[in-house]
């Protein structure tokens, strides 16, 4: 997926221009295939949501708009899923235009809102973004055998479990790397990420 910007409307050049003053954190991203540019910080959630989702293999920003009856709609994410679909999304407080949706339709796309409360329920937001500050960061190849290899051993482990397993970078950071490129899984609905979270080998 790839943003085309010639002859850009100008409402997608203006969601474009606004959202590339604005930053959110956290910065890192792992499946956003354009310049990450997000309009608000309920938006940046969403996309950390994205990024930790097992059923997303890339999403783009700011992709496309739609013009509805309300005016022009810029989306906020196309993502694409591994069954082939692709949906766009939208971020949103509380409550979505019927208008936009349909929209969507009639240009034969498939589109969602996904509103506050879904977007921040439970402790996946929290930790994908305790994950996501070290998507930047790499995992060593030695690091990376020496943990699946205790993996194979004993199926998972603990977290506090494979701390003294790594020795060329931090542990949490290489962890925090090896989740985020499905080398590894950690639960993240049941709790914050802890001592006593289990870690074991990505299965998909």
């Amino acid at each position: 997926m790839s943003h085309s910007h010639f002859e850009m409307p100008p409402a997608l050049y203006d969601a474009y221009a606004k959202a590339s003053t604005q930053r959110f954190h956290p910065f890192g991203t792992v499946r956003c295939s354009g310049e990450p540019m997000f309009r608000s910080q309920l938006a940046r959630d969403l996309g950390c949501l994205l990024d930790v989702d097992h059923s997303v293999v890339a999403w783009l920003c700011l992709p496309t708009q739609v013009d509805a009856e309300i005016g022009p709609h810029v989306f906020d994410f196309l993502v694409d899923y591994d069954d082939g679909t692709r949906v766009y999304v939208d971020a949103i407080e509380d409550e979505g235009s019927p208008d936009i949706t349909e929209a969507a339709a009639i240009a034969g796309l498939q589109h969602r809102f996904e509103f506050r409360d879904q977007i921040e329920d439970g402790f996946r937001l929290l930790n994908a973004r305790d994950l996501l500050r070290y998507a930047r960061w790499r995992t060593p190849l030695n690091d990376r055998i020496r943990m699946l290899a205790a993996l194979d051993d004993a199926g998972s482990l603990q977290v506090s479990d494979c701390l003294g397993i790594f020795r060329e970078v931090a542990p949490m950071t290489a962890i925090a790397w090896m989740a985020l490129h499905r080398l590894i899984e950690l639960d993240l609905d049941e709790c914050m990420i802890g001592p006593e979270t289990l870690v074991r080998r990505y299965q998909r």
